[in-house]
């Protein structure tokens, strides 16, 4: 897939959000700053915990209580999502913005037929006429690769294996052709050959419709095949920002770094994976300075006073580092 479009389709700067329990603050997300481009798969990568999921919700508007949107802006099509009132991000939700839910079973609703809960969707913003929301349906159905549609229509969430049920999501997310498409970790719990028929999907969807897409993933051997640019994030924090082919060659942060060496094909001995020591810190229990400075081959000691800040070191290219 190659983006040739430089348009930016959202741009999101200086996101905080936090989860308020009691007398205790959780900073889930914190001073978060990335763009996606027109017709661009922005890679959202990390350990789990890393705040990955919460930025996807803050886009969405969909963080509830005992969480908040601090501050930050999230600028789509040129309107910055928070400065919506919650009826016109109905309007955004689902139309302009598709989400494709981590977990399909809970994402889809076991007592009503497939047919009906995308037909649900495109009535929501679309048609009424029971006629044409059918015949929708049934061509979404296709389009996400089932073979006998008909049959699916009137089938329910249970009746469906977990790779058909992704299948399902992804034809509720682009029903409305929206823009810009948030799939949270898609392939989780599916089994290796079904994992690679959903990225398969996927790919020709992004490519097909022209639609641009928030890829969030843990994995990043998945990355490397799916998308043009990638931020990794760390403990609540974005440590790196940078195309896909460069990170991939090389990462700029050390947790970066760190993550290509445990993986095989992408370490630099192939007979022996190196692991990242320690674990990574409870938000409510965060290191000073710099988040990762505890885990860090290459720590200093301005690492462990200051947290280092975002900084362009390339085209397209920036780290949360004191290396540079």
């Amino acid at each position: 897939m190659t983006n040739t479009n430089n348009k930016i389709l959202l741009e999101v700067t200086g996101l905080y959000t936090s989860f308020f329990t009691g007398e205790e603050i959780i900073p889930a997300v914190n001073d978060v700053t990335f763009t996606v481009k027109a017709g661009e798969v922005f890679g959202l990568v990390g350990e789990s915990g890393s705040g990955k999921t919460v930025t996807a919700h803050s886009i969405m508007r969909l963080v509830h209580p005992p969480g908040r949107i601090v501050s930050g802006r999230i600028v789509f099509e040129g309107t910055d999502l928070l400065t919506l009132t919650d009826k016109q991000m109905e309007e955004v939700r689902g139309n302009r913005i598709g989400m494709v839910f981590q977990e399909p079973m809970t994402a889809l609703n076991p007592v009503l037929r497939i047919g009906e809960q995308i037909g649900e969707a495109i009535e929501i913003h679309g048609t009424r006429d029971r006629g044409d929301v059918k015949k929708r349906t049934l061509e979404l159905l296709r389009q996400v690769g089932f073979d006998e549609p008909e049959k699916r229509y009137i089938q329910y969430p249970h009746q469906l294996s977990g790779g058909q049920r992704q299948r399902v999501l992804m034809a509720m997310a682009i029903s409305c052709d929206p823009s810009l498409i948030i799939a949270d970790e898609p392939t989780t719990a599916l089994d290796v050959a079904t994992e690679s028929q959903i990225l398969g999907l996927i790919r020709g969807l992004v490519d097909t419709l022209g639609m641009s897409m928030i890829f969030i993933t843990h994995d990043l051997t998945i990355m490397k095949s799916m998308g043009q640019a990638v931020g990794l994030m760390y403990a609540g924090r974005m440590v790196e920002r940078n195309r896909v082919e460069d990170f991939f060659k090389k990462p700029l942060h050390p947790y970066g770094r760190g993550l290509l060496e445990s993986i095989f094909g992408f370490s630099s001995d192939a007979k022996r994976l190196k692991a990242i020591p320690g674990s990574v810190p409870k938000l409510s229990e965060l290191p000073s300075g710099c988040k990762f400075h505890p885990r860090c081959p290459y720590v200093m000691d301005v690492c462990r006073g200051e947290e280092p800040v975002m900084k362009e070191v390339g085209k397209d290219q920036w780290v949360r580092c004191y290396l540079y």
